[in-house]
């Protein structure tokens, strides 16, 4: 065969295999999401109602306790909105770095298949909780709204771009501790400690605005509290803050994911190997 011809043929059939390998990452995707589904819901009664079920005890206990000390909350007249407005955009970002974090030792068995990858694995996660996460976002603010009848004008670009970050931030900070879990097992109760404060100094009970500017200044440096005052904004139309810094969201995102990213590519086998 002419060279000439040779080299056109080759060129012909690299299209092919970037398709038959981008087709083949789609079927392993699927296939990993449809494994995690039957595993995490498929095998408890009530399945998916679990996860409606555990933020939406959550926020109720938090009503609860607060409406016996307060009359009303720091913003509007509903506790319920007031609290789902701050517990839901940290439920996405707590659910995610959490299931992906752990994404490579969940499919650690198929990972051992060529045609399945670390990516494969790390996207079915975020894909599977992502969705699940706005469900149960949807369906309790949509429930809240309703019952409370409390009447609200959403402005959606912030809360869009509240939950754009938070998948982010979650996303990022997920693959990175992907790669230091998987090289030292020690960090998952070391980041378990570190990471429950989070739970208070998001200002999911309060509004960081409110507090001493010492105070302000500290909570500054923790992201998800800025995901939280932005998602807030966009239910209560009077609250203006300026606590929130997109761009410091977007940095500690993208430079925790692009860390994350290398880290895994480089050692995602002896992370493998290591158990």
């Amino acid at each position: 065969m002419p060279a000439d011809q040779a080299q056109s043929l080759s060129q012909v059939q690299k299209p092919a295999q970037g398709v038959k390998r981008s087709f083949a990452s789609f079927r392993a995707i699927s296939a990993l999401i449809l494994r995690e589904m039957s595993t995490r819901y498929g095998r408890s009664p009530g399945g998916y109602v679990w996860a409606i079920m555990e933020p939406l005890g959550g926020i109720l206990l938090l009503s609860l306790g607060f409406s016996l000390v307060m009359r009303t909350p720091a913003l509007g007249n509903s506790f319920l909105l007031f609290y789902a407005t701050g517990v839901l955009p940290f439920s996405l970002y707590n659910m995610l770095s959490g299931n992906v974090m752990r994404s490579l030792f969940f499919s650690k068995a198929l990972l051992q298949y060529p045609a399945v990858t670390w990516a494969d694995a790390i996207i079915a996660r975020f894909i599977l909780t992502a969705l699940t996460q706005l469900m149960v976002m949807f369906i309790l603010v949509a429930g809240i709204l309703l019952v409370t009848k409390t009447r609200v004008i959403l402005e959606f670009n912030p809360i869009v771009v509240s939950v754009l970050l938070s998948m982010l931030l979650g996303t990022g900070v997920g693959v990175l501790n992907c790669a230091i879990f998987g090289l030292f097992p020690v960090w998952a109760q070391v980041w378990s400690i570190l990471n429950r404060p989070l739970f208070i100094a998001s200002g999911i009970f309060f509004l960081i605005d409110d507090l001493p500017p010492v105070v302000q200044d500290i909570l500054w440096w923790n992201p998800v509290a800025h995901v939280v005052s932005l998602m807030r904004t966009g239910f209560y139309p009077t609250y203006r803050t300026e606590f929130v810094n997109i761009t410091f969201v977007l940095t500690v995102g993208i430079v925790t994911l692009f860390l994350g990213i290398v880290l895994v590519k480089r050692y995602h086998r002896d992370i493998l190997n290591s158990r």
